[in-house]
Order: structure tokens, then C-alpha cells, then sequence
């Protein structure tokens, strides 16, 4: 039989009364318990915000070289090699590396090296730093370059092209106006823009603001040979292997590929996956072993943690509140309401709170979106309107109003009204367990946090206050280019003549770096199994004095005569040991059928590329007569001079008597701590999340002792009336609640020792875990839980007995 528009009226208009009368009740009953309402649903929210924040950032980390459609099988190949036993990892290759693949392994369909570098680009008056490299053809295919004037296929038709992204033509030329124009790099030589392409994604891990011909590069150093040296790594090589190749074959193949082409190498290449670039970049015995993915996992949790809490917090006041309105329930049975629908309004009440969290929460996310985004050093996008964001927030909100309600419901809805509307209640110790094992839970999770937190700050504190081996602070560092290595002497007396600069000197590569090194040193009682993995460093006599090192015995290199000092060097205590017992001074070491250096000083070991292992041997080359390897100028300040005018006063010097160059400097101390930049963003958001397990907690523990106090207000006025006094009372009160967190602090201290364990096993230098931590986490549970509850205890205790005794 039809039904008629007007029967679908009167159904539609059924439902739409029954949902706004749900709505109704709801609210009405929200308003009517209030304090315990905003306490689950502000609760619930700052959960919700801080777990949504974690995500997002963990989405972003997870997004890094999404916008490479070849990356499962894209590959960069670093390079293995073993020295006094242990096996480590390199960036680089040898240059014919990449060609030698293509031709020679099947399986492998392309291949491409990269020279980075940081180079001056000048047009006009007009010069800027920019970060690029020399790269083969088959880059702009790799790595989905999209190219907005000209194409892949005539971009290196001549080896002085070069392309550029679309960020660096708007800057130098205007849009639409770069293509044909010339660049000159590092004031040296000119290329022509054959191709703009687009800005690549700030989440990929090889980011190239210019690509210039690797032939270009090739050419200018052909006659050097070093380019075609199997046994010179210089290069980052690139492959992409063809559809349904077998990676572990290639992967055999590419084992001792360079051994094949030259006899005594020890580089192997191995395949490392453009999936693990950005997350798993953490090497030991030649095995990747991890990286920030161990960051994202260990946030993951925190935030299923927090959200953990929240949720608890939620349960926990939902139960509490529920007993207060046993009385409703047995009234509206006895009206005739069925129990189905008596569960489905206590589920619904709950799914709205949580609806109401979740609202607040975005909210509350899109407010301190910035502030988190400037702690983490980079913008997050809130993204509401992505079908994830929605189904995952909606699914929070449904399952949190479920668990949250379902206890209170199914409980409630089973009451005999007889019972309830006498006073008799049977089954009322079930709920008091439940919220007493949910504040334990809660309160588990907040002082393992706490926990954590110390110590993952010792841990920071104890890297950072280590004794690298020479003074970071008041010590800038600048690139060397230009004129400046040509004219040292003088530009060095030019700084001291500012008033503000202490000494210079000039370094070969960053104090901070591993740079260049190589092993087949040689010297007299050397066993001839030992294989010493030596850096190498050429440096100005003054140099030591500038970085803060010092000398162990011997001398540093003579300012008055460097060029008498060209066969002599330096070494450090590390290399000294590994040559033997005696003082190295006076011994000579060489290399294949060269004359001989004689070691003339032994500087105190300093750290330098692993902050958390040990010193690694370096040697010291004495540089003079404008020796171009010397590339960096390291300057350091007066101790009581401002930064900021001595930085004034030295951009003057240099601007003078290097015109060409802009003046690029930075702190060694900020480039120093930024090595650290993972460990103290996971310090400081521990910190915050701690803190904010804290305070939910307590929003929870609040409630149930305002809860509480309730239940017992006619115990406390009786007690009152004969004699007892308001702080024993509030003492009452309060131990239930206080042995509750003495007990969460007992299971915490054993799960925060395990997982702080496991945590500093990862590293080589570590702190131990001291009693007193437990101890310090233990006592700031037990009083922030006090201070929360003794509101309520003393209010309670401090009521007239008169009030509440009345109605008897």
C-alpha cells in the first residue's frame, strides 16, 4: 500500500520531536550537574587537543617524499665500510659509480649523481646564497621535477645550463623573465637558465633550489683526476630500479661492485629506500637501526597516552556523576520509561559531551597551532576538512561517548525503583572500584611521564655539558670564500683591529663535521693489520687558539714561519695512542712513497660528527700561501663584548676586504645544539604533555573528591557534632584519594625504569638512572594530588553540621 507525502510528515515530524526533546533532556541535564559536565568535557578536550597536535605533527613527518611517485623504487646508495673492525656508513660514492650500474647490473634503469653544494648566486648587484648541486640529466626524472619554462630533454644540452625552481627566478629575476638569462656562481663562473621548475615540497628530504650540469663539474676537474677515482668518494649516487627487479640480487651485485673495479677499496655500496630517507637515517655496523622514527613511535604512544587519560577522566566523572541521579532513574521507571530507552539517553547524554570535547578540542588546537608549530621549528596544516581528520575525530568522539556511557547506563537502568526510591542501593561497590582502578591508571601514566621527562632532560643536559674538546661559545663561524683564505694575514689583523674580536683562523672543514678522511697512514711500529679511519684537517697557525683547543704536549703551528711548518702536522691524543706507547712528538708518518710528516704537537681529543660516541682521530695540516682548502673562517669573540656588535663590527671588515661575498655566519654554540634538534623537541614536548597529564588527572580528581564530599556530607556534619576537628576531617577525606596515588607511583616506578632503559641503551654516552628521580616524580604526585583534593576536604570539613543534618 502507498503512503502518502502527509503519512511521511507526520513520521519525519515524530523523529524531529523525539530528537530535540533528546536534545533537550540532554542539556538540561548538562546544566543541571555542570560542574561535573565542564569537567568531563574540558577534560576530554585538552586530551583530545593534545593528541591531535601529536598527529598531526606525526602525519607530517610520515608525508616526507609522498610527492615522489617513484620512491618504492627510488634508491640512494650510501656506502659501507669497516676500519679497526667496525663497520660505518658514508654518504658519498666514487663518481663512476653511477654509470658503471646502469651499464653493467640488471635491473637497474637509471642512475644519478649529485654534487651538493652551497653556492653564491649573483645577477647585478643582487647575490644570495643558494643550496643546489651538479647533477646527471636523469635528476628532473627521478625526482618528478615539474617544469614550468623549458624541459628535461634540452635543459643540459649544454653543460653551462642550469635550472632553477621557480622561488629563486622570482627573486632574482621576476616572473616569466628568467628563462635565457645568465647566473654567475660563486663570482666565478657563468651558467645560462635553461629551465624553471617548480619549488619541490618542503617534506622531501633532498631539496635542490638549482641543479646545474654534472658534465659542467666534471670538465672544470677532469685534469685533476680525482673524478674518475674509484677509491675518491665524493658524489651522491641515486638509482631507480626497473619494475619488479629483484632488490635483493642487485643488492648481492652491488656488495663488491667497487672491489671489482679497483683492487683494495673498501667502500660497498648498499640500497638504501627513498621510503626510510627521512625516518630511519640512525646507522650502526653498517644496519640502518633507526632515526625519527623512533621519535614518531615513542609520540604516537605519548599521544595514545594522553588520550588514554582523558578518556579515563571522562569514564571516571561519568560514573561518579550517574550516582546522583539514581533517583531519576527509578522515577521514570516507575512512569513507565523501558530500560532500553534509559540506556540510550545515558549513551547519548555521553556521546554529546564527547561531542562537545571534540569541538573544543579543534578548537583549542587551532588556537595554540602556532606556539606548537614554533616549538617544533616548522608550520602544521589543521586540515579539518580532509576526510580522515573528520572520520577520526568522529570516531573519537563515538567511542569515547560508548565506553564512557556504557558502564553508567547498563548499571543504572538495572535498579529496581523499589530499592531506588528507598535508599537501598546492592550494587553500588562495583562503580566505586571501577573509578578507584581508573584514578590509579591515570595516575600510573602521569608519573611515569614525569618520570621520563627528568630524565630524558639529564640525558640532553649530560650530551651538552660534555667536553667536546674545545669552546663553542662566543666562536662564529663563516664561510671562507672569495679572497679570504688569499688575504688572511691581513683581514685576520683587520679583526683584531676592531677592539672586539679575540683571534681568527681558518679550518679546512666545519669543527662540527666529519668532512675528509681516509686511513693508509703509516708509521714506524705500525701493526700492519691496523686499519686507523684518520679525518683530516688543514687549518691556520691560530687556529687551535681560536676554537678554544689545546695542545696536550708540543707545539701548534709557528704564525711567523707557517710555510717552514709544510711537512709538519698535528695530531690529536686519539691518533697518538693508536701509534703506540711513548710521546708522539718527533715521530713520522707517511703515506704510500710520499716524504714523511713529522709530528710536532698532540691536541686534546674533541668531538666531532657523532656527539654521542667517542673522539675519532684527526690530523692537522698546516695551511699557508693562500692554500684554497682552508673554507671555513672561524672568529671568536671577546668574552665581554655583545654578539651583536661584534657581529656589526667583523660584517664591516669582511664586507670590505671581501666585497664580492655576502657575509654567511652562524653561532657554533646554535649550530651545535641544533645536532640535538630531536632529542630537545622530544624534552620539551615531554615537558608539556607531562604537565598536561597532570592537570587532566587532577580535573579528574577534583571532581571525585567534590564527588565524594557530597556523598559523605551528613558523615562529616555528625562527625563534626561530636568534636572532630576540621583538620582531621579533611585528613579523612583525603587518604583514600592520597593512597590511590601511592599506589600508581609504586606500578609506575618499575614500567618508567624498563622503558627509560631501553630508551638510553641507544646511546653510547648516557647518564644512569638515579633513585632520586622516582623518588622527586613520587613526592610531586602525592602533593599536586593533595593540593587538588584539600579544596574539596577543607570546604567540606569547614560546612556548618547544621546545614546538612537538618533534613534528618
Amino acid at each position: 500500500m502507498a503512503i502518502s507525502g502527509l503519512e511521511y510528515g507526520i513520521v519525519l515530524g515524530a523523529y524531529v520531536r523525539m530528537i530535540l526533546n533528546f536534545i533537550k533532556i540532554t542539556f538540561r541535564n548538562l546544566w543541571k550537574n555542570r560542574s561535573y559536565s565542564f569537567l568531563n568535557i574540558f577534560g576530554l578536550a585538552i586530551g583530545i587537543a593534545c593528541a591531535g597536535l601529536i598527529f598531526l605533527w606525526v602525519e607530517d613527518e610520515l608525508s616526507f617524499d609522498q610527492s615522489l611517485s617513484k620512491k618504492d623504487r627510488l634508491y640512494y646508495l650510501p656506502t659501507n665500510q669497516t676500519y679497526e673492525g667496525k663497520v660505518r656508513t658514508f654518504s658519498a660514492t666514487p663518481g663512476p659509480l653511477g654509470p658503471a650500474l646502469a651499464r653493467e647490473i640488471p635491473g637497474i634503469e637509471k642512475t644519478c649523481r649529485v654534487r651538493n653544494w652551497q653556492s653564491l648566486f649573483t645577477v647585478g648587484d643582487k647575490a644570495i646564497y643558494e643550496n643546489g648541486g651538479w647533477a646527471d640529466s636523469t635528476v628532473f626524472e627521478l625526482f618528478d621535477l615539474s617544469f614550468v619554462e623549458g624541459n628535461a630533454r634540452t635543459a643540459f644540452a649544454d653543460p653551462a645550463n642550469i635550472v632553477i625552481t621557480d622561488k629563486v627566478a622570482r627573486q632574482f629575476f621576476g616572473r616569466g623573465k628568467a628563462l635565457g638569462k645568465l647566473i654567475k656562481l660563486d663570482n666565478e663562473k657563468e651558467y645560462r637558465v635553461s629551465g624553471i621548475v617548480q619549488d619541490m615540497p618542503v617534506n622531501t628530504t633532498w631539496r635542490f633550489d638549482w641543479i646545474a650540469s654534472y658534465q659542467r663539474s666534471y670538465n672544470d676537474h677532469k685534469a685533476e683526476g680525482w673524478m674518475d677515482n674509484w677509491g675518491t668518494n665524493f658524489a651522491n649516487t641515486f638509482v631507480l630500479l626497473s619494475p619488479g627487479a629483484d632488490v635483493g640480487r642487485i643488492g648481492k651485485e652491488l656488495y663488491s661492485f667497487i672491489q671489482s673495479k679497483q683492487k683494495g677499496a673498501g667502500a660497498r655500496p648498499w640500497l638504501y629506500s627513498a621510503r626510510d630517507w627521512h625516518l630511519r637515517d640512525h646507522f650502526e655496523d653498517g644496519k640502518i637501526t633507526g632515526g625519527r622514527i623512533e621519535y614518531v613511535r615513542m609520540f604516537v604512544v605519548i599521544a595514545w597516552i594522553i588520550l588514554l587519560i582523558a578518556c579515563i577522566n571522562f569514564m571516571n566523572l561519568a560514573t561518579a556523576r550517574s550516582d546522583k541521579r539514581a533517583k531519576e532513574v527509578g522515577v521514570r521507571k516507575v512512569m513507565g520509561a523501558e530500560r532500553r530507552g534509559l540506556i540510550g539517553q545515558f549513551i547519548g547524554e555521553a556521546i554529546v559531551m564527547a561531542l562537545l570535547s571534540v569541538i573544543i578540542g579543534v578548537i583549542l588546537i587551532s588556537l595554540v597551532m602556532p606556539a606548537f608549530a614554533l616549538l617544533i621549528g616548522k608550520p602544521l596544516e589543521l586540515g579539518l576538512m580532509k576526510p580522515l581528520h573528520i572520520g577520526v575525530l568522529a570516531a573519537i568522539a563515538l567511542v569515547c561517548g560508548l565506553v564512557a556511557g556504557s558502564y553508567p547506563a547498563l548499571y543504572l537502568s538495572a535498579f529496581s525503583p523499589a530499592f531506588v526510591l528507598k535508599g537501598i542501593r546492592t550494587r553500588g561497590g562495583g562503580a566505586a572500584i571501577i573509578r578507584k582502578g581508573l584514578v590509579v591508571a591515570q595516575f600510573t601514566i602521569a608519573v611515569a611521564l614525569i618520570i621520563s621527562t627528568i630524565v630524558i632532560y639529564q640525558q640532553i643536559e649530560h650530551i651538552r655539558n660534555r667536553d667536546i674538546g674545545y669552546n663553542q661559545n662566543h666562536l662564529i663561524v663563516c664561510g671562507a670564500k672569495g679572497e679570504i683564505h688569499q688575504h688572511f694575514n691581513k683581514i685576520r689583523q683587520d679583526l683584531l683591529n676592531t677592539g672586539v674580536i679575540e683571534n681568527a683562523g681558518l679550518n679546512s672543514f666545519n669543527t662540527l663535521w666529519i668532512g675528509n678522511n681516509g686511513s693508509g697512514a703509516k708509521w714506524e711500529g705500525k701493526d700492519a693489520s691496523a686499519d686507523l679511519l684518520i679525518s683530516y684537517r688543514t687549518v691556520t697557525p691560530g687556529f687551535l687558539a681560536t676554537a678554544g683547543m689545546r695542545l696536550a704536549e708540543g707545539r701548534d703551528f709557528r704564525s711567523d714561519k707557517p710555510e717552514a711548518d709544510s711537512m709538519h702536522i698535528l695530531i690529536t691524543e686519539s691518533f697518538a695512542k693508536a701509534m703506540g706507547k711513548g710521546s708522539a712528538i718527533g715521530k713520522r708518518i707517511w703515506f704510500d712513497n710520499n716524504p714523511p710528516f713529522l709530528v710536532v704537537g698532540v691536541v686534546k681529543d674533541f668531538v666531532f660528527g657523532d656527539m654521542y660516541g667517542k673522539a675519532e682521530p684527526v690530523m692537522f695540516f698546516c695551511s699557508y700561501n693562500d692554500n684554497p682548502d682552508a673554507r671555513f673562517l672561524y672568529v671568536r669573540i671577546k668574552q665581554d663584548v655583545p654578539a651583536e656588535v661584534a657581529v656589526a663590527r667583523m660584517q664591516v671588515v669582511l664586507k670590505k676586504d671581501n666585497p664580492a661575498y655576502p657575509v654567511d655566519y652562524s653561532f657554533v654554540s646554535d649550530d651545535f645544539n641544533s645536532i640535538f634538534k630531536s632529542e630537545t623537541l622530544m624534552g620539551q614536548l615531554s615537558k608539556v604533555f607531562a604537565a598536561l597529564a597532570i592537570l587532566i588527572s587532577c580535573l579528574g580528581l577534583f571532581g571525585l573528591s567534590a564527588y565524594m564530599a557530597e556523598r559523605r556530607v551528613k558523615e562529616i556534619g555528625i562527625r563534626k557534632v561530636l568534636g572532630a576537628s576540621v583538620t582531621g576531617l579533611t585528613g579523612l577525606l583525603s587518604k583514600e584519594f592520597l593512597q590511590l596515588v601511592g599506589l600508581s607511583a609504586l606500578i609506575a616506578f618499575p614500567l618508567a625504569w624498563f622503558s627509560m632503559d631501553h630508551w638510553l641503551r641507544q646511546f653510547a654516552y648516557r647518564i644512569g638512572i638515579e633513585w632520586w628521580i622516582f623518588v622527586a616524580a613520587g613526592l610531586s604526585a602525592l602533593i599536586i594530588a593533595l593540593l587538588t583534593i584539600s579544596f574539596q576536604s577543607v570546604r567540606a570539613a569547614m560546612m556548618n553540621p547544621a546545614r546538612s543534618l537538618r533534613s534528618e
